[in-house]
């Protein structure tokens, strides 16, 4: 809020429009490529509660301008202010007209052909909205502005105009029916007087405004953290095995107010935070989770963008925890670039509230779950699991052009999470569909020429109970977007088995590799999906256990004498390839274990057990260092695995590092 900034004009108009016609909802704009102009206007909707709306957002300007022209828009230039255009020949003249020279301007000098540049202005003199009469201008002068030899301003001055009246249209039914929506909002119009500045702070004070949580739940919120210096994932959920969840906006309240309290603890607060994974219990309280959400993270405190966000439903209660779970990505810096548009268009799904499309932040762009609604109507297109994932890959594919990358070429993870409601004969065509997708996609940008070298990324598919708006799949990208587009990318360095050490009795295996899919930009990233099947298993803990088979006592105990086996392995793996591309457990900027609840172990059991494991790992071969609290996050999932036919595993494991 800045006083006397034509954005409060705008916001005082619109306030009495609101007040006069309780009715009105949105707001269109014609905002193309100006950031300027749809960040204004999304300002100024979002203090009203108003949705921005701006269908030609990102739209190809050389189409929308003949889309303009065949549509009968009549609009001459009023200003020019560009290289090529002379006040003396090109004000006043019709877009019409001045089209094939605009895009030979284009061709010459780069100019944006609607204008978006700033580079001329028009009126309109006639369009099919004005269905009575249109624009004739009698009188006018040229007044120039700078008098610049390579690129005049000059403006033109209406002095005279008058009105000619349209021949009446009728149609088959007798009367034109946009004359007739013309005369029913004859009345429709307002002078504004005044000013609306206190109820404009009484917004930003409403908003402001957070309920203090119990503190019997905060205590029940536990933390784990991984131990990078600079950019750090802080997980944060409910103990709640002793007693029925208070609900979800007590526990949401509790654990978002925890995690408030512990960035303030490092001296950071939510303009630190890069991605919020929020995890609920159940999504028919998406809309509970999102008020809650909105009083605690809010753009006035977060002036450098919001984060970004990923909303799952999780078998929460089912393994003894509350019904929120939070993980956040912190920066210790503000060098991040935030792609927020509030706006719905035809470009990509927008972020109405504080969550934004993407983060870009040294060289990694964090993308937000992406669903498969079509943009222009915030709908899930029609057609299946396959069809909103083709949707969900367009969409993400839009939010990476804004970044000039794209998903096919570099796409280091995708995460890909799968609800109970795709029917298991059809899991098998999402796998195929984003294959041959990102296929094609990739042989488009070779064929542009503008891509000097692809990335080979991994995939991992989550089963989980629900999504939001009941989507049938959401897609989650993680890119890597070099500064230098032109640098060639290492590839990963090999290191002889022979020369990495050996923990816990366990030695190099050639079908080790069959557990791992990685993503290794040398000296850069290393993104690794570790699958622990029910086969592998078997291999792992080969070692037989003796007693009484048929003893239930004996098979609890077998059960967690294996997943001990596991935890061991799945560090030992993870170990050996950081050592083998040079990381250190110090560049884990996230490392999460999913578990199905089919396992049957409690969640402490099993972070005890990984726990214990590090600890061991820090004795054994001291290349990391522990502290009080885990560096791994443990999330219960219905299933998980590499493909969305085999979302079957013991153990699935996702890490992203990436050097400092």
């Amino acid at each position: 809020m800045t006083v006397g900034d034509e954005v409060e004009d705008m916001f005082i108009l619109l306030n009495e429009v609101k007040r006069q016609i309780p009715s009105v909802t949105a707001v269109s704009s014609g905002a193309i490529a100006s950031d300027y102009q749809r960040l204004r206007v999304e300002s100024v909707c979002s203090r009203l509660g108003l949705v921005s709306l701006a269908y030609l957002w990102k739209q190809d300007q050389s189409l929308l301008l003949q889309e303009m022209i065949t549509n009968g828009i009549v609009a001459i230039t009023v200003k020019v202010a560009a290289l090529g255009l002379d006040p003396t020949k090109h004000l006043g003249k019709d877009i019409g007209f001045l089209k094939s020279y605009l895009h030979k301007l284009k061709e010459m000098y780069g100019i944006n052909v609607c204008g978006e540049g700033g580079e001329y202005e028009t009126l309109t003199l006639d369009c099919s909205l004005f269905v009575n009469a249109r624009i004739v201008l009698d009188e006018f002068k040229v007044v120039l502005h700078s008098s610049d030899a390579i690129a005049p301003v000059g403006i033109l001055h209406p002095l005279a105009f008058h009105l000619e009246k349209k021949a009446e249209h009728y149609s088959l039914s007798g009367i034109d029916e946009a004359s007739e929506i013309s005369k029913e909002k004859e009345g429709f119009v307002f002078e504004v007087q005044g000013d609306c500045i206190q109820s404009c702070e009484a917004t930003f004070k409403a908003a402001a405004e957070v309920v203090e949580p119990d503190e019997v739940a905060e205590n029940r919120v536990h933390i784990a953290r991984t131990k990078s210096d600079n950019t750090f994932s802080i997980c944060f959920w409910l103990q709640d095995s002793c007693r029925t969840s208070a609900g979800l906006q007590e526990d949401l309240e509790a654990v978002l107010r925890k995690i408030e309290l512990e960035l303030l603890g490092y001296g950071f607060g939510w303009e630190n935070v890069l991605y919020i994974h929020l995890y609920i219990a159940d999504m028919n309280n998406f809309s509970i989770a999102n008020e809650t959400y909105v009083r605690y993270i809010t753009q006035e405190k977060c002036p450098f963008g919001v984060p970004s966000r990923s909303t799952i439903e999780l078998p929460l209660l089912q393994v003894g925890l509350g019904s929120a779970y939070i993980e956040v990505l912190v920066a210790n810096d503000q060098s991040k670039r935030v792609l927020h548009v509030q706006s719905i268009s035809c470009w990509a799904p927008s972020c109405i509230g504080p969550y934004s499309q993407a983060t870009l932040h040294k060289e990694i762009l964090y993308m937000a779950g992406q669903l498969g609604l079509d943009p222009p109507n915030m709908n899930l297109c029609k057609g299946g699991a396959t069809a909103e994932l083709e949707q969900a890959l367009e969409n993400s594919e839009a939010i990476a052009k804004s970044f000039n990358c794209s998903i096919s070429t570099s796409a280091v993870l995708f995460v890909v999470y799968c609800s109970t409601y795709v029917p298991s004969s059809e899991r098998h065509k999402i796998k195929d569909k984003q294959d041959s997708y990102l296929k094609q996609m990739r042989l488009l940008q070779l064929d542009k020429g503008s891509v000097i070298q692809v990335l080979d990324p991994i995939f991992l598919y989550v089963l989980v109970p629900d999504l939001p708006k009941r989507a049938l799949v959401e897609v989650k990208p993680l890119l890597y977007v070099p500064e230098d587009m032109n640098v060639t990318i290492g590839t990963e360095q090999k290191h002889s088995c022979s020369r990495m050490p050996s923990y816990w009795g366990i030695q190099h295996a050639h079908w080790h590799d069959s557990c791992i899919q990685k993503c290794v930009v040398q000296g850069k990233i290393c993104a690794v999906v570790l699958c622990i099947t029910s086969e592998l298993l078997v291999k792992i803990c080969s070692e037989s256990l003796g007693g009484d088979q048929d003893n239930g006592d004996y098979q609890n105990s077998l059960r967690e004498a294996q997943m001990e086996r596991v935890s061991r392995f799945c560090i030992y793996l993870l170990d050996k390839l950081y050592m083998q591309n040079n990381f250190s457990w110090e560049d884990t900027k996230n490392l999460r274990f999913y578990f199905p609840t089919s396992l049957g172990l409690p969640l402490e059991a099993l972070s005890l057990m990984f726990t214990n494991a590090f600890n061991e790992l820090a004795k054994l071969g001291q290349r990391i260092i522990i502290g009080e609290e885990p560096i791994f996050n443990l999330i219960p999932v219905l299933g998980a695995g590499r493909s969305a036919t085999s979302m079957d595993d013991m153990i699935t494991c996702e890490l992203f590092a990436r050097k400092s």
